[in-house]
């Protein structure tokens, strides 16, 4: 009798999947390293082992999506015996009674239809599709074992998209590992034990004895960054970042102790159940030389962040006092001379708004200027400040960060582009950080014209300057 092999793991990155038993994976992050084939392939493995008693669901933003992953199932399960149902949902009943899903997950509500039921694997393909890890988090609720089956979620992806940024660090992706390694991966109020399987194009052998011009051709499609990101995983790379001027080794300096005689001032986002961001900026009055980096006059500083945040899109859910007595402990002894808010906390609503109950904890803010875009009649929009000061001119910028504030760092490079809107951002990224800086940007509007060949400008009307103040009884320092 002749034994036919209908699907076998390649060595390397899908023999690890399927020898993974851990609840938390992320396999591949690299272009064409054989996710679809590892995660459906392990799926048929599971039905010969647990039968009925497993239950498994792949997801993905739009069921369009699947369609290449339920046509490559069926070159799979179908041989092995499986049933294919196309309506109205497509479902495989596999050959031991196992069940395999292609299903439907958008949002955090989509995630809520799903928490009656119960099932043993969970796969989101493309994971970097979701600006925030919230509904895929949200699954974790239906994932139980029966009848001793180990419950296992596999998230798959590449560099790119609105949610590169959570995944490379949820993960810690840069630098990309050459090898499986085994993490503990902190999700909300809890943690869990998780494996990053990396998977390149070159493990991938079957597709390139197959197809052995597809690396040539994966070079010709866009950008260095983005032939960097496919072919190398490389997720620090950014594929039509929208502030493509950013740069870490221009813009990020060490820390250093600020001069008091600098101008400093704060700006903020306002955030509840979103994060907030609030960033502390100072203003050099004249050409600063700094370890051998010379930042010029009237460059912005930002030496210091608070960023409001349990989870990326997740906020602290602190009360406007609260988040004004953490600002007013953080400026102890400093002079500030102004800060700027989201004109939406001075909306009022049957009672003082946030701007005005922040004020009486004696933290004193203006609205900010909010215009995201200029007004086609030569004025500056914020995001126009934003990319003059960090392109500056001649190859010197005219803003700066502290290596310290991490999240400035971590989001600024990760934001893209509106798809509807090219001018705009995506406002379904991590966007908080960068509203607050386009507030303080656009409280000092700068032209290229004014480094070294003009002064300063001089503080907006209608800013105050606050007094030293002590930190507030029961408030540590931070």
């Amino acid at each position: 009798m002749t034994t036919s092999i209908i699907w076998a793991p390649q060595p390397g990155p899908q023999h690890a999947l399927i020898d993974c038993p851990l609840p938390l994976v992320f396999f591949g992050g690299a272009r064409g390293g054989g996710k679809t084939d590892g995660v459906l392939g392990k799926w048929a493995l599971c039905d010969q082992q647990y039968g009925e008693a497993f239950n498994a669901v792949m997801f993905r933003r739009t069921t369009v999506s699947s369609e290449d992953a339920i046509e490559r199932s069926k070159q799979i399960f179908g041989p092995l015996g499986g049933r294919f149902t196309g309506s109205p949902q497509p479902t495989w009943r596999m050959p031991r009674g196992g069940r395999v899903s292609f299903r439907y997950l958008d949002k955090v509500t989509d995630a809520d239809e799903y928490q009656g039921r119960n099932f043993t694997a969970a796969w989101v393909e493309e994971a970097g599709q979701y600006a925030t890890p919230a509904p895929i988090d949200k699954m974790f609720g239906a994932l139980r074992s029966a009848s001793g089956v180990p419950v296992q979620m596999i998230l798959t992806a590449n560099p790119g998209g609105p949610g590169q940024a959570w995944i490379r660090e949820r993960f810690r992706l840069h630098p990309f590992p050459r090898a499986p390694r085994i993490i503990n991966v902190a999700i909300n109020e809890g943690s869990i034990r998780a494996a990053v399987i990396p998977s390149r194009i070159t493990d991938n052998r079957a597709l390139l004895d197959a197809d052995p011009d597809y690396i040539e051709r994966l070079r010709m499609v866009g950008s260095a960054e983005l032939v960097r990101a496919w072919l190398d995983g490389d997720w620090s790379a950014i594929e039509g970042a929208f502030f493509s001027e950013w740069n870490e080794a221009r813009h990020v300096v060490p820390r250093f102790d600020v001069p008091h005689d600098w101008l400093r001032f704060r700006s903020m986002d306002w955030g509840f159940a979103a994060p907030f961001s609030v960033g502390w900026w100072a203003v050099v009055p004249d050409t600063f030389v700094y370890q051998g980096r010379v930042l010029p006059r009237g460059a912005l500083v930002r030496y210091r962040e608070w960023y409001g945040a349990s989870a990326p899109q997740k906020g602290l859910r602190m009360t406007a006092d609260e988040v004004a007595d953490g600002i007013a402990a953080r400026e102890d002894g400093e002079e500030i001379a102004y800060g700027v808010l989201d004109p939406a906390a001075f909306a009022q609503d049957g009672g003082p708004s946030i701007a005005e109950r922040m004020m009486r904890r004696g933290v004193l803010f203006r609205r900010a200027d909010n215009r995201r875009l200029g007004n086609g009649l030569g004025a500056m929009g914020g995001w126009d400040q934003m990319r003059s000061r960090l392109r500056g001119r001649d190859g010197v910028p005219m803003l700066y960060v502290f290596e310290t504030c991490s999240d400035f760092i971590r989001t600024i490079p990760a934001l893209q582009h509106d798809p509807d809107k090219a001018e705009d951002l995506d406002t379904e990224a991590e966007d908080h950080v960068a509203d607050e800086a386009r507030y303080g940007c656009m409280s000092r509007p700068w032209a290229p014209a004014s480094i070294a060949t003009t002064p300063e400008p001089a503080p907006p009307p209608g800013y105050w300057r606050i007094p030293k103040r002590q930190t507030p009884a029961g408030r540590i320092k931070v």
